[in-house]
């Protein structure tokens, strides 16, 4: 169980005990048919966990409140060791339906989470590293729209993916969209509200300076 700080009350840590011994009994129940788990596995109220054959648990793995997991993918869901996956985050590698492509996947490492709110679309590749901090509201779309030929709609031409990597120990703040293709290098900080649609340098600072640009197809 996770140490609780010793400056909160004891009728406050009652509280976030009871809260958690919740999201423990939970687990214990969700865990079952998840490919693997290695320890102790949190689950918040009204989390949503489909397709468990394919996500992989390390310890101490916590799915908040109203989360949906959405498993079904060619190479499953990672989760390391003390990850967490904030309140009403999806993560999405395939159609609800089975519709289309199978998506890829993702790998979390050690210590990271992601923040309430965010959305991973992991049809292609998506890995995190060791002690990534992804804040609120942060989307990462590994899959692009095919859309040269103008003859046809932009749906019936299928979609291409590259993948995204967040290296080790980055922070991304809340509001962050990034985009199919992109490394994002070991250290960085990325600035709330950026659109990040190129690679990022190790050990950079990124603020988001947008410019509109139209072209033609």
């Amino acid at each position: 169980m996770p140490k609780i700080n010793t400056t909160v009350s004891k009728k406050d840590g009652l509280i976030i005990y009871m809260d958690t011994l919740a999201k423990v009994a939970r687990g214990c129940f969700k865990r079952l048919g998840l490919a693997k788990v290695s320890g102790l596995f949190f689950v918040g109220k009204g989390a949503k966990i489909n397709h468990k054959s394919h996500i992989y648990c390390g310890k101490n793995v916590k799915f908040e409140a109203d989360s949906e997991i959405h498993g079904l993918s060619t190479h499953g869901l990672h989760f390391g060791d003390n990850v967490t996956i904030g309140r009403f985050t999806s993560i999405r590698p395939s159609s609800y339906y089975g519709v289309g492509n199978i998506g890829y996947g993702l790998e979390m490492g050690d210590n990271s989470s992601i923040g309430p709110y965010g959305f991973v679309g992991c049809s292609g590749h998506i890995k995190i590293g060791k002690n990534v901090m992804i804040g609120p509201r942060v989307s990462l779309f590994a899959e692009n729209h095919n859309f040269k030929d103008t003859s046809e709609s932009i749906k019936s031409q299928g979609v291409n993916n590259k993948g995204i990597t967040i290296e080790y120990d980055c922070w991304i703040g809340s509001g962050v969209i990034i985009l199919d293709g992109v490394t994002i290098g070991h250290g960085s900080v990325i600035g709330g509200g950026a659109l990040i649609a190129r690679d990022v340098p190790a050990n950079s600072v990124v603020y988001d300076k947008r410019e509109r640009v139209i072209r033609e197809r």
